[in-house]
């Protein structure tokens, strides 16, 4: 909050406190006039007091992030891989194309040779 003397005169001003002070002055005034922001400040302090779960929270994310990561990863080599499968063919015909092409000439030179 930017302003600590801000009055909370409605429900409204009353979250906006909640999720921007950290003030506990400000949160037991909210507390006493809105009941039921009790349960979710305790279960906002509960977390906080148990980083241990907090961590793990982060942890499996990050490991279905991982996991996310490396299946786009495949995908993009297997489609790299597909595409160097398709140069490697086209070369290969180019390749066949141009061997008949040199027989054909060693042929048409050894014809050529025999007719001298």
């Amino acid at each position: 909050m930017q302003y600590k003397d801000i009055k909370i005169q409605n429900r409204l001003d009353a979250w906006l406190a909640f999720l921007g002070s950290d003030d506990p002055e400000i949160i037991i005034d909210i507390i006493e006039r809105y009941p039921d922001f009790k349960e979710m400040y305790q279960q906002v302090y509960d977390i906080c007091r148990n980083i241990e779960e907090v961590m793990e929270m982060f942890s499996k994310e990050l490991l279905e992030m991982d996991r996310n990561t490396v299946g786009l990863m495949i995908d993009e080599m297997q489609d790299e891989i597909k595409q160097q499968k398709e140069v490697i063919q086209q070369k290969d015909s180019e390749l066949q194309e141009m061997q008949q092409k040199m027989k054909d000439l060693q042929e048409e030179l050894e014809r050529t040779k025999d007719l001298k």
